[in-house]
């Protein structure tokens, strides 16, 4: 299911996969993958690979778009990113701090392409 919003077009400032959680480096347009939940995560990458930095791809930033999980996601988790830009689920420790994307829309295993309402955040724990 999809229902995507808006998409912009950054360069890559390394390989990223589709389906993967990006967040932007310290150059203005650049993203690379986020790899933390602490991270400041920004989008998710369409269904195009960009395997060579300094390619062009585009990166969701609103609507029920699509992401690769990490893990087993309910309907309705609260997302955030593993080490490889996958969503996981977003589990703080108690007064720990996360980012997260939004919330899964269907359920999922790792590996399956889920939908998910985008909309960037923190929680805590």
């Amino acid at each position: 299911m999809r229902n995507p919003g808006l998409s912009k077009t950054y360069i890559a400032a390394a390989v990223i996969a589709a389906y993967r959680l990006v967040k932007f480096t310290a150059v203005d347009g650049e993203v690379t993958p986020a790899v933390a939940a602490t991270d400041k995560i920004i989008g998710v990458s369409d269904r195009v690979n960009a395997p060579v930095i300094g390619d062009r791809l585009d990166i969701w930033r609103s609507g029920i778009v699509e992401v690769e999980y990490g893990g087993t996601v309910a309907q309705g988790d609260p997302l955030t990113s593993d080490a490889v830009g996958r969503a996981v689920v977003a589990a703080p420790a108690g007064g720990a701090n996360v980012r997260i994307i939004g919330h899964a829309e269907v359920a999922g295993v790792l590996g399956d392409i889920g939908s998910f309402m985008l909309a960037p955040g923190s929680m805590q724990g």
